[in-house]
């Protein structure tokens, strides 16, 4: 290593990491590679590497955690590593209905944030805490990983690459079988099944379609939404039953400003036939597109069969290859790593980060319109949330 290199060390609290999404996405597979790999650089002469502590409620699962993961500093005292200087950065990934007064609290000792989505169980409570870093002047800002998925990705390229002609509509399907917890355990936590405790898969899913849609195809004008609960008791992690009083499937369509038709089926109720557990797929004048996390394939205008349907006789057309697949053209790194990067850079270099909390308060907005379209069977409009 350059004796001249200039390494900037972050102090980076987090809150939460013993928790699947914590631990796997962002404390294994984004910060510790991050570490791995020397820091994040900048230029030849200068990196960023993190420095985490962790911190939770459960100090046995910290001290798993801690072992497992060779981060040796960690502790169940929030309020002691918020006054410790070298921490400047706060992270939560904490169940939702515990995220807003902790990030309160890290505001209020100057830390800048960064958070999972959504930021709030409700949109009033999300605008609070945009407005409440935004006027202490930290910096902020929210996970938005599917972004950088290499299936979206290449549809953002497409897009840019003027494929689709007119984009005309978009489909999103998106789900699995979340088992119920009982013959065989559940591969979800028993509070996404609970409203109470901040669950719901449309304040869940429609925080992330939101930052999707309006990235990749346009702005949210309106929403037509019908939910459903359709298990209605599962087991929770100690094999108790408990009765599911939060929404486990949402069928959705959005309105865009440009025009464009969105319809988002997200289901914990489903069983996957399909490419893989999410896919979107854009069909456009001159061309139709399908991604999956990493995949995606596309129908240019040309290359489109003129199937005559007669549905009595039996066909022999395999639909699925008429379909191209797209190469990967370049390196993919994880999606949740890509952002961190970004976010370290932007805290100390001062780069742009437009992810921030009032992206993540809209994701709040079109979730709470989301319900009440659900509840009054109607369309509801989307207005600008500031």
């Amino acid at each position: 290593m350059s004796e001249n290199l200039k390494t900037h060390k972050i102090g980076i609290i987090m809150n939460g990491v013993t928790g699947r999404m914590g631990k796997n996405q962002h404390l294994m597979r984004s910060i510790l590679p991050i570490i791995e790999q020397g820091g994040v650089k900048i230029s030849q002469s200068e990196t960023i590497l993190p420095d985490p502590v962790l911190v939770g409620r459960n100090a046995k699962k910290l001290e798993k955690l801690a072992e497992e993961s060779g981060i040796e500093n960690w502790t169940t005292d929030l309020d002691s590593v918020l006054n410790d200087d070298h921490y400047q950065i706060y992270f939560d990934a904490q169940r939702t209905d515990l995220r807003v007064e902790s990030v309160k609290k890290a505001v209020a000792a100057g830390k800048h944030i960064y958070c999972e989505k959504p930021s709030a169980v409700t949109t009033k409570d999300a605008v609070k805490l945009y407005e409440v870093a935004h006027k202490a002047g930290v910096k902020h800002g929210v996970v938005q990983d599917k972004l950088w998925l290499p299936g979206l990705v290449k549809l953002r390229q497409l897009r840019e690459q003027g494929f689709f002609g007119e984009i005309l509509s978009v489909k999103g399907d998106f789900g699995y079988w979340v088992f119920e917890g009982d013959t065989v355990p559940a591969q979800r936590p028993s509070w996404n099944y609970r409203k109470e405790d901040g669950g719901g898969m449309i304040l869940d899913m429609f925080c992330h379609w939101r930052y999707v849609i309006d990235n990749l195809f346009g702005d949210v004008e309106a929403v037509s939404c019908l939910s459903a609960t359709h298990v209605k008791e599962r087991f929770d992690e100690d094999g108790e039953p408990y009765k599911a009083t939060a929404d486990d499937a949402a069928y959705a369509i959005f309105k865009l400003k440009n025009g464009v038709i969105a319809q988002f089926n997200s289901s914990w109720t489903t069983r996957v036939r399909r490419d893989d557990l999410l896919t979107v797929q854009v069909d456009g004048t001159k061309g139709s597109a399908v991604a999956g996390l990493r995949d995606a394939w596309i129908q240019p205008y040309g290359a489109t069969p003129k199937p005559v349907w007669n549905p009595d006789v039996d066909h022999d057309h395999d639909f699925r290859k008429d379909w191209i697949k797209l190469p990967h053209q370049q390196e993919f790194d994880n999606a949740f790593k890509i952002q961190w990067e970004l976010f370290l850079r932007h805290v100390v270099k001062d780069e742009p980060f437009r992810w921030n909390l009032l992206e993540a308060a809209k994701g709040n907005q079109l979730a709470d319109i989301g319900y009440e379209a659900a509840e009054k069977r109607q369309w509801m409009d989307v207005p600008d949330l500031v």
